[in-house]
């Protein structure tokens, strides 16, 4: 059984209003690639992930998704749309199998008297709001080529976590444009990849030269190339 305690949204509540809050939710059980609910869609429930992981995307006019976030469980989603009666602004989809637990909102909203519960369920929304600043500012200011120097400098380890289709989503390219983006980093000697797909990073003040430059800048010791592609001995 889930323990709502684990939620920090519900860790300051009572054991009366935790209770409460159990006996009148609803937990299912999901496959992965199951859709928690849609962008758009309008809940009457907020939504915890007490098993699995799932991720929250939007998706373009051109039918591609804009991945958001990813949440482990014990995870809240849905929240400003709980609170503010609107329509979710993203898709919520599992990547793994899970189990979600439903909590109507007329539960939710009699502890909004709760000064504890209300500061959590601040700081819950306004860390989601720098989340999709962090978005907007990636997306508007970064190319593809400064996007993967990024997040190899910020978070390596994904690369050898997560499918490349998977990573590829998640800064939203096509796996086509990452596939050329490794090649490139290859050829210039800041990554190696090995057969079983790993990445390690070589050089990683490169990295924050493609970042700064916002381009990977090919040809960095051009005379010493070209007098190796011509045979002449330095």
């Amino acid at each position: 059984m889930y323990d709502l305690r684990e939620v920090q949204l519900f860790s300051k509540l009572s054991d009366k209003h935790i209770a409460e809050i159990k006996e009148n939710s609803v937990v299912r059980s999901y496959s992965s690639e199951s859709i928690v609910f849609y962008e758009g869609d309008r809940g009457e429930y907020l939504y915890i992930i007490v098993e699995g992981t799932v991720k929250l995307y939007k998706t373009s006019p051109k039918g591609s998704q804009i991945q958001i976030n990813r949440f482990e469980a014990p995870a809240v989603v849905g929240e400003y749309a709980c609170f503010e009666r609107m329509p979710f602004p993203a898709t919520c989809e599992f990547i793994t199998d899970g189990k979600v637990a439903m909590v109507p909102y007329e539960f939710i909203y009699k502890n909004l008297s709760n000064e504890e519960f209300s500061l959590e369920l601040i700081k819950s929304l306004t860390s989601k709001i720098m989340v999709l600043s962090a978005l907007i500012h990636k997306e508007t200011i970064y190319s593809s080529e400064a996007k993967v120097a990024k997040m190899l400098i910020e978070n390596s380890e994904i690369f050898s976590k997560l499918k490349y289709n998977e990573i590829a989503s998640i800064l939203n390219l096509t796996p086509e444009t990452l596939s050329r983006i490794f090649k490139k980093m290859k050829k210039e000697g800041i990554i190696e990849v090995d057969r079983q797909h790993h990445v390690q990073v070589l050089d990683f003040d490169a990295l924050e030269m493609v970042i700064e430059n916002n381009k990977i800048k090919t040809c960095s010791n051009c005379i010493a190339d070209f007098k190796k592609q011509m045979g002449i001995e330095e």
